[in-house]
């Protein structure tokens, strides 16, 4: 796994689909991301001239300051024919997590000899500005390995979480750990067969993860806040919302979406999720009173909403069944792909409408990436 800066500002989140060419019609409508006005890739190019980037760029965290995956620059469409020019390349191993960008710092987290690392390098010239490594297994069942979760930036701390559950905030700008935590350990949650890779999510004075018990850590101390019942892991992300003036967290596990209070950790309820296997890796979408999440394995979607306290279901159907990569709702529709990465000849990008589930359009000939 490297690093590469491309000459253009970067905005980093789960994937790229802007004006997807050719294709296979199902309905009248086809709505489409247009070039002008949705940027949301790896590593995407920006009408802001390149140098601009780094006092201008900032995605603190998995799918970037909004939690939906979609970035706010707009997108030069207009590439040179040779492609974009290579600014710097940093090899920093082997990994899965995304980057993190703020204050004029990029974070990045790696595998090789046998330690994982957290990596901060200035965005714009490549230089490493410090990094900070551990001993940590790869596990690679059925992959490559490394780390899976993405850095989280907050203020001058930044928050990272290691796959045998090492969690560590650290001093964004030397990469002083100021405390960590072993999840195992405080969760009495074994490492799961794919090991963690909840990003954490920062929710008022807490840092939130999904170490198979949802747990809650003081962000400046460490000191454990909450934690709820145990259940199969989920690999994909918490995420927060507010709900009837009160503070909410929302869970995909392998067992259920898990909806807790964030302040003290109770449940106010969950939706039963039954998959072939135990690979939920997407965080649930939030949109108004719904809540959207997906898994692979042919498992599909499904779209529920508030009835009370309680998630009564819209819609489940096979439309759009997301193995790793989340989908990214604009414009009331659903952007993702449908299929298993290990079969990636049958995988399509997928145009779903949101508040039905309706399939729009599906291009099948772009594969995984």
């Amino acid at each position: 796994m490297q690093v590469t800066l491309l000459r253009a500002a970067v905005a980093v989140a789960s994937f790229i689909m802007v004006g997807c060419g050719e294709k296979a019609l199902v309905s009248e409508a086809t709505p489409e991301l247009s070039a002008t006005n949705v940027s949301v890739a790896t590593a995407a190019p920006s009408a802001v001239p390149a140098t601009a980037a780094p006092a201008t760029a900032f995605w603190p965290h998995w799918r970037g300051p909004r939690g939906d995956g979609i970035a706010q620059e707009t997108l030069n469409a207009d590439w040179p024919a040779d492609g974009l020019a290579e600014v710097w390349r940093a090899q920093i191993g082997i990994g899965f997590s995304s980057m993190a960008i703020a204050d004029e710092r990029l974070f990045a987290m790696g595998w090789k000899n046998q330690s994982e690392t957290l990596y901060c390098f200035d965005p714009l010239t490549g230089k490493e500005l410090w990094k900070h490594t551990y001993p940590g297994k790869k596990i690679d069942n059925l992959h490559d390995g490394g780390p899976g979760a993405t850095p989280t930036i907050e203020k001058d701390f930044v928050y990272s979480l290691g796959r045998e559950g090492q969690l560590f905030c650290l001093q964004a700008a030397t990469g002083k750990v100021v405390w960590q935590k072993n999840l195992p350990q405080e969760t009495g949650v074994p490492v799961p067969e794919w090991g963690f890779t909840s990003s954490p999510l920062i929710e008022q004075d807490m840092v939130i993860v999904d170490g198979g018990r949802v747990v809650a850590f003081d962000k400046r101390t460490g000191k454990k806040t909450w934690q709820t019942d145990a259940f199969r892991p989920g690999y994909g992300t918490a995420v927060a919302f507010t709900r009837n003036d009160q503070r909410h967290v929302a869970v995909f596990n392998n067992d259920c979406l898990l909806v807790i209070k964030a302040d003290t950790g109770a449940e106010v309820t969950r939706y039963p999720w039954e998959s072939s296997y135990a690979t939920t890796s997407t965080t649930p979408i939030v949109h108004e009173d719904a809540i959207f999440v997906s898994s692979g394995y042919g498992r599909g979607g499904a779209l529920l909403k508030w009835k009370g306290d309680e998630l009564e279901e819209v819609y489940d159907n096979k439309n759009m069944a997301n193995h790793f990569n989340n989908s990214v709702l604009v414009d009331g529709h659903l952007y993702g792909i449908d299929g298993n990465t290990h079969n990636a000849r049958l995988g399509k990008i997928v145009c779903m409408e949101h508040a039905t589930g309706k399939l729009k359009w599906y291009d099948a000939d772009k594969g995984f990436g």
